[in-house]
């Protein structure tokens, strides 16, 4: 930005924080694909991006205030664009899920594997609770131990085991041969 574009940007940003809602608008026009364009490149999709984009703004017609200058508002443009971006990543689930019914190799299978076993299994599990569901997965497919299982789901310990056990008593009464198959239960 030369000094000419730059002295005309602070003075526009002055009659923003002075109240004067057609010089916020210019800012916002002047900004927002800038910052859209990061937060779609942070949230990867155009919805998260669009609302990520609205509430900087909104966060800016609260702090105009504070900003100093246009060199000033695009660093904390970015800044708030990027950290809203981070928290709303830390926010979301660290495994990300894929439907049962869209997952073909959800279980491992060896050749020679019983697929209607599978296909059994797979609706017995997609009868569990979101909850119990993603222990199970977690634990079998993951193979991620109960203190890590409890931290992601951000759940006490005696609840994760609580619903593995429940889990794997109702996948043991409903599979065929479960007697003879016994799975590994660290719930107790």
């Amino acid at each position: 930005m030369n000094d000419e574009a730059s002295a005309i940007a602070d003075e526009q940003l002055a009659r923003a924080r002075s109240g004067e809602r057609a010089a916020l608008a210019e800012l916002i026009r002047a900004h927002q694909r800038s910052v859209y364009s990061l937060a779609l490149r942070m949230l990867g999709t155009r919805d998260l991006a669009e609302d990520l984009t609205q509430d900087v703004f909104m966060q800016l017609n609260g702090n105009l205030k504070s900003i100093e200058s246009s060199k000033h508002l695009m660093f904390w443009l970015r800044k708030v664009t990027t950290y809203r971006a981070i928290d709303h990543l830390r926010r979301q689930s660290r495994l990300v899920m894929t439907p049962l019914e869209d997952e073909a190799q959800f279980l491992s299978t060896v050749d020679g594997g019983d697929p209607l076993l599978q296909r059994h299994l797979r609706s017995l599990l997609l009868g569990l609770s979101p909850s119990a569901r993603a222990v199970v997965l977690l634990r079998y497919q993951e193979d991620l131990d109960l203190v890590d299982i409890a931290r992601t789901l951000d759940m006490p310990i005696d609840t994760v085991k609580s619903h593995l056990k429940r889990s794997l008593e109702t996948l043991r009464r409903n599979t065929p041969g479960a007697a003879s198959t016994r799975c590994r239960d660290e719930s107790t």
